[in-house]
């Protein structure tokens, strides 16, 4: 049991991907939840999605649906289907966008709509972190130190800044909380392509892993607050560098 009492996280950044869609537009929100969690990397490339009638139920739509948003997520290269024995349904991680796709959506962002993404994200983040101190074993912390050490471990930026949103997804799963997990989902799908255009510069990779040590570090001790400050301070870390980037633009 955690601090508190309350069940561990467990794996709930992939959990929380399978759990029921909760709008009227249910082939938009499958095709989004499925499609952010492949590109966040919630799921392996190559891996093979649950078999339609299971995916459906889990999701909490019908067939038909499941089976529209699949087509759409096929035409956008996210999902190969196979058929025959051995065949279903598989995960194709797309490669990182070129730079100029990223810079083109970057100018799509006004400053202060950059500012107000990172506000809303600090505050997500900081959420997350104050709560995961306080339900979290030490363990349940080892989701979040491979995304860390993965981070570490590649200079690709694309690869990057797909393991740093890895990473937030996995502190709001250590808060367990379903919500907070589909909003940092949802809100790492917005902006974390862009991080690219900041985490290629090795000297900012390496300031962005110090934080996000010293936030795990927080988090194994239990100091709530110490992990929200941290949290809030990795968000502005890495936002900073895109407003910049917009402003000389």
């Amino acid at each position: 049991m955690s601090r508190t009492g309350v069940r561990r996280a467990g794996d709930g950044a992939r959990t929380a991907v399978f759990t029921p869609v909760d709008t009227l537009a249910r082939v938009d929100a499958v095709i989004r939840r499925l499609g952010d969690a492949i590109e966040l990397g919630l799921l392996a490339d190559g891996e093979q999605l649950p078999g339609e009638t299971d995916l459906a139920t889990q999701l909490g739509v019908s067939t038909v649906t499941l089976r529209e948003a699949l087509v759409a997520l096929r035409q956008q290269g996210l999902v190969t289907t196979r058929r025959g024995r051995g065949g279903g349904s598989f995960v194709t991680v797309p490669e990182g966008p070129p730079a100029a796709r990223l810079t083109a959506r970057l100018t799509a962002w006004s400053p202060e709509e950059l500012r107000d993404l990172a506000d809303h994200w600090a505050a997500i983040a900081g959420a997350a972190a104050r709560l995961a101190a306080g339900r979290t074993e030490p363990d349940d912390l080892a989701p979040l130190r491979r995304s860390a050490e993965e981070l570490a471990g590649t200079a690709d930026p694309a690869a990057r800044s797909r393991l740093h949103g890895r990473f937030h997804v996995e502190l709001a799963a250590a808060a367990q909380s379903a919500r907070l997990t589909r909003e940092m989902v949802g809100f790492q799908t917005q902006v974390g392509a862009l991080l690219c255009l900041a985490l290629a510069e090795e000297a900012h990779c390496q300031r962005v892993l110090g934080r996000l040590r010293a936030l795990l570090a927080a988090l194994a001790e239990g100091d709530a607050e110490a992990a929200r400050a941290l949290a809030e301070h990795c968000v502005q870390d890495s936002m900073d560098p895109l407003i910049e980037l917009r402003l000389r633009s």
